[in-house]
């Protein structure tokens, strides 16, 4: 029960001082999980963050459900996604009662394109990690620059980008299975 209680105000504390959403909560989800807490290993993470991405909902929540759950299973899984939630709930809340009235303000629109610049940094910081962790270098550059281009400049929708790999990578294991299989 205290791991369970611990993995709550880990991902509460994560869910409160995160602005930004999915992508500006990776690092600190990382460093929490994986360094700090070492639920995860690094890899296991990587991993997680990548059927994160491929499943409907919001990253961070997927990334809690996952965590939760591998640590500590269905309790854990409860834990962490209300952890993760809870505070956004609140905050909205809250924004939502004070802000009516107020969002043509032009000190609540300054503060709002103050933040931006520092959110598209939180969202930078877990692109290069992961790019890192994922052994990008310049020799295998060119496919994650191409699924870039391909999503961000001509417009192709990213379901049919990640489908499209998911084939190409089943036919590669398959291929390669079957070319090893003949050499024994």
């Amino acid at each position: 029960m205290k791991l369970i209680f611990e993995m709550f105000i880990s991902f509460f504390k994560i869910g409160a001082f995160t602005i930004g959403g999915g992508y500006a909560m990776l690092p600190l989800i990382q460093r929490e999980v994986v360094k700090n807490k070492k639920w995860i290993k690094e890899e296991d993470f990587l991993d997680m963050v990548v059927v994160a991405q491929s499943a409907p909902g919001p990253l961070a929540v997927n990334i809690s459900v996952f965590t939760g759950y591998k640590v500590k299973g269905i309790p854990g899984l409860i834990s962490t996604v209300l952890g993760a939630t809870l505070p956004s709930f609140m905050i909205i809340i809250l924004v939502a009662s004070v802000f009516i009235g107020i969002e043509s303000n032009p000190i609540v629109e300054s503060i709002f394109k103050g933040i931006r610049p520092a959110v598209v940094a939180l969202i930078a910081v877990p692109v290069i990690k992961l790019g890192k962790s994922a052994k990008v270098n310049r020799k295998n550059f060119i496919l994650p620059a191409a699924v870039a281009v391909l999503v961000a400049f001509l417009k192709v929708n990213p379901i049919y980008v990640i489908l499209s790999l998911m084939v190409i990578g089943v036919v590669v294991v398959v291929a390669r299975r079957g070319n090893n299989g003949s050499t024994h």
